[in-house]
């Protein structure tokens, strides 16, 4: 997979940024910086094009997910997460994800997945409308949501079940209402306050 890794301090935690749609792994180094300059970044580029765009994986239209794909697709990407942490030597562990819209949505399936576990995620305009029978606990998880009261992809609706799917699991969640579909000041203090355990 096209990325970039760029290693912190000694024993840091490592970011795994995920971009949004047409985005690459240029897009959420700068977010990271904010977050946290020390910590270890793994951006990766999403290997789905579409038209033009990239993505994490197919969808048949706003909001209609591929299920097959995005299945192939999170599979893909949580192996390459192992290998990548082979290769550079990073604690698997202390891996958070940072994802934007599309990249917040694989990383979502991510985080469902049975062969990983993340301690922290960061959530940034999120929609995950799948119906899941994956029961994964999450307790003990910190994950922060960003999301847009006036977003035009994302219906508020649609934000209150990506919630309902942390917080059934048991997973400490931290809200963050914005105006719309976007990453925010707002968004980022709040992502910096949960690193920093003041949430």
């Amino acid at each position: 997979m096209e990325h970039i890794f760029k290693e912190g301090e000694s024993n840091a935690p490592t970011f795994l940024l995920l971009h949004g749609t047409g985005g690459d792994e240029n897009d959420l180094l700068p977010l990271s910086q904010l977050l946290n300059p020390n910590f270890n970044v793994l951006s990766v580029r999403g290997e789905v094009s579409e038209n033009g765009m990239n993505r994490f994986f197919k969808r048949f239209d706003e909001g209609q997910y591929d299920i097959e794909d995005l299945e192939l697709r999170t599979n893909r990407l949580t192996s390459f997460l192992h290998e990548a942490a082979e290769r550079y030597g990073f604690d698997l562990s202390q891996v958070i994800p940072v994802g934007f819209s599309n990249g917040a949505n694989i990383a979502i399936s991510m985080i469902l997945h049975q062969d990983i576990l993340f301690e922290t995620a960061l959530l940034y305009a999120p929609l995950y409308p799948i119906d899941i029978t994956n029961d994964k606990d999450l307790s003990g998880m910190k994950v922060l949501l960003s999301m847009g009261e006036n977003d035009p992809i994302v219906t508020t609706k649609d934000s209150e079940r990506v919630i309902e799917i942390f917080e059934s699991r048991g997973a400490n969640v931290t809200q963050v209402w914005v105006n719309s579909h976007e990453l925010t000041q707002a968004g980022v203090t709040a992502g910096q306050d949960l690193l920093n355990n003041r949430i």
